[in-house]
């Protein structure tokens, strides 16, 4: 048991450090905007998105939701601070009807985390129903964030060139899915395990149309399609 759980703590370990530089791939897009003192043609939905998903998932991992998940906390608390900090850069350099989109947008997200959590806590008094409500919850958001890389490996596809689908970020988004999986496993949690076995699926495809399509990739405006790549990082994350 406690060799399971050590080997259980190194694996999460792992998986944080992992997911925090995936966490931190907006950084570029972000120095970018704060240069320019605009949001040009960058769009502040996949931030507002994972913000929700990291409350939804840091929620998961509280003890009296699903306990023994404290890893799970650290790596979305962390993911939470930074996308709440990205969302304020894009506020504070948007123009007015973006800012009014961001508001609505953050302020729903609010309102729906607070009924959750009240009706978690008030109407399921045990933590196997807690963590299967959320878990089943935090599932479903993750399949709806699927839909940008996807997006992303079709236009791979169309276009037979991997400009849209940095490498790094493929290969961190499969070794990132494949640890939480080996974490999901040592002690078994099928809320973990059936998002990022998701994303290790994911991961491969997208490591097997790099290898497939990079040489016939146009490299031309390289810097503007890596600043695209960035923001797609943001639905890879937020899984554990």
């Amino acid at each position: 048991m406690t060799d399971a759980h050590t080997a259980r703590t190194i694996v999460g370990i792992i998986g944080n450090m992992i997911s925090f530089g995936l966490f931190c791939a907006p950084i570029p897009t972000m120095v970018k905007i704060w240069k320019m003192k605009s949001v040009s043609e960058f769009k502040p939905d996949p931030y507002v998105a994972t913000v929700l998903n990291c409350m939804m998932w840091t929620f998961y991992g509280l003890p009296f939701v699903q306990p023994d998940s404290l890893l799970v906390i650290t790596i979305n608390g962390t993911g939470l601070f930074m996308e709440l900090v990205y969302v304020t850069i894009f506020f504070i350099f948007a123009t007015s009807p973006i800012r009014r989109k961001i508001t609505i947008a953050m302020m729903i997200e609010v309102i729906f985390m607070a009924v959750v959590i009240f009706c978690t806590l008030y109407f399921l008094p045990t933590t196997k129903q807690r963590s299967m409500l959320i878990g089943i919850m935090c599932i479903v958001f993750n399949v709806i964030m699927y839909a940008a890389p996807l997006t992303v490996m079709k236009l791979v596809i169309k276009t037979k060139s991997v400009k849209y689908m940095p490498l790094f970020l493929s290969l961190a988004s499969f070794m990132n899915g494949v640890v939480w999986v080996i974490y999901a496993c040592l002690k078994l949690d099928p809320y973990i395990l059936i998002p990022n076995g998701l994303g290790s699926i994911s991961g491969i495809v997208q490591l097997i149309l790099y290898a497939t399509y990079y040489k016939t990739a146009n490299w031309n405006d390289e810097d503007d399609d890596k600043e695209k790549g960035y923001s797609n990082a943001e639905s890879e994350l937020g899984r554990a």
